[in-house]
C-alpha cells in the first residue's frame, strides 16, 4: 500500500489525514524499521506493508467505535499497533499502552518522545497484573492480534468502566467464540458487534468484536497467567 491508496483508502473510513499526522507516520516508519534492527520488533518492514498491515489495519477500529474524546487502554501493544496510530489520528484519546516486554515498552517511550505525543503512557507490565490493580478505569480497552479471545477477555474487562467496551482485533475468530458463553456470564458482558472485512490489496480476513460490560467485574477475575491458561472459567 503506497502512501496515495493509504489515503484514498483512509476516506473510506470517513478520516482525511492532516500533513502533521502524514509526517508523524513517516516518522513512526522510519524509527520503526532502525529501531527494528536492534529489538526485533517486527516481522513487517517494507513500507508498503508497514502501511497496510500496521498502520491501516490499527485504525480499522473505527469500523465499531467512535473514538472521540475516550479513554483507551491498549493490551500486548508491542510496537504500538494500535495505540500509537490511534493516538496519531485520534489526539483527545487518552492512551496507556501495556506490553511485558520491557524493550518494547523503551522502543514505545522513544517513539511518543520523538513525535511529540501527549497523554499517552507506557507501562511495563503483564495484563493480568495490570488488571489486578487497576479496575474499572478505561472507556475503551483493545488488543490486536495478541491472544486468545478467552483469555484477552479475562485480562482486559476488569479494566474497563461499566458500560465501557472491549474490542479483539482478530482474523478468523470463528473458533475462537465457541464455547464463550461461561465467560459472558462470570465476566457480565455482552456481545454487542462483529464486523468482519477483508484488507485492501491482499483481501486478508479481519474480524472485530466488541462487548459492552454489564456491571463491576468480580474481583477474582483476572486469576494467574498459568490458571488461565490452564482452565477456563
Amino acid at each position: 500500500m503506497n502512501k496515495e491508496l493509504f489515503i484514498k483508502e483512509l476516506e473510506k473510513l470517513k478520516i482525511t489525514p492532516t500533513d502533521l499526522q502524514l509526517e508523524q507516520l513517516e516518522k513512526y516508519y522510519e524509527i520503526l524499521v532502525s529501531e527494528n534492527k536492534k529489538y526485533n520488533l517486527t516481522a513487517i518492514t517494507t513500507k508498503e506493508e508497514v502501511y497496510l498491515k500496521h498502520f491501516y489495519d490499527s485504525l480499522t477500529i473505527i469500523k465499531i467505535i467512535d473514538l472521540t474524546d475516550q479513554s483507551l487502554c491498549d493490551i500486548g501493544t508491542g510496537a504500538g499497533f494500535p495505540g500509537i496510530v490511534l493516538k496519531i489520528f485520534y489526539p483527545t484519546l487518552s492512551i496507556t499502552l501495556v506490553d511485558s516486554t520491557l524493550k518494547k515498552c523503551n522502543f514505545l517511550n522513544y517513539v511518543i518522545k520523538e513525535l511529540k505525543l501527549n497523554n499517552i503512557k507506557v507501562l511495563n507490565k503483564r495484563a493480568e497484573e495490570f488488571a489486578k490493580e487497576t479496575r474499572e478505569e478505561y472507556d475503551i480497552v483493545t488488543s490486536r492480534a495478541v491472544a486468545p479471545l478467552k483469555h484477552l477477555l479475562e485480562y482486559s474487562i476488569p479494566l474497563l468502566k461499566v458500560d465501557g467496551t472491549y474490542i479483539a482485533m482478530k482474523s478468523d475468530i470463528s473458533k475462537e467464540i465457541e464455547n464463550i458463553s461461561n465467560y459472558e456470564h462470570k465476566l457480565s458482558i455482552k456481545q454487542e458487534k462483529i464486523i468482519k472485512f477483508n484488507l485492501p490489496i491482499e483481501k486478508s480476513l479481519r474480524t472485530l468484536i466488541s462487548y459492552q460490560k454489564l456491571k463491576p467485574t468480580n474481583i477474582i477475575y483476572p486469576r494467574k497467567y498459568n490458571e488461565i491458561k490452564k482452565k477456563d472459567i
